[in-house]
């Protein structure tokens, strides 16, 4: 991928589950970045504890947003009144 930045988010509404759909949403965008297939694996799971853990709350809106920075890319989940989560993969070289 060229050194470059973008900002994916999505702003989830509604009932959980989600999971098939935050899976293949995350999935899409990792592959697309670049990112190795076992972090791919790994960060789809944590991706997916993190929004269940704020759906699970009762509350029905959480954000989910990858942004490239340079070499990396950051992934936060945001909601339900509960500090944000954030990881980072690194990115590889063009």
């Amino acid at each position: 991928m060229p050194d470059q930045e973008f900002l994916f988010a999505l702003d989830m509404s509604g009932e959980p589950p989600f999971d098939g759909m935050l899976a293949e949403l995350a999935r899409a965008v990792l592959g697309h970045v670049g990112c190795a297939h076992a972090s791919i694996d790994a960060l789809t799971g944590q991706l997916g504890a993190q929004l269940a853990a704020r759906a699970g709350n009762g509350t029905r809106r959480c954000e989910v947003r990858f942004r490239a920075r340079g070499r990396e890319l950051e992934i936060v989940v945001a909601g339900a009144g509960r500090p944000e989560w954030r990881t980072t993969c690194p990115l590889p070289s063009p």
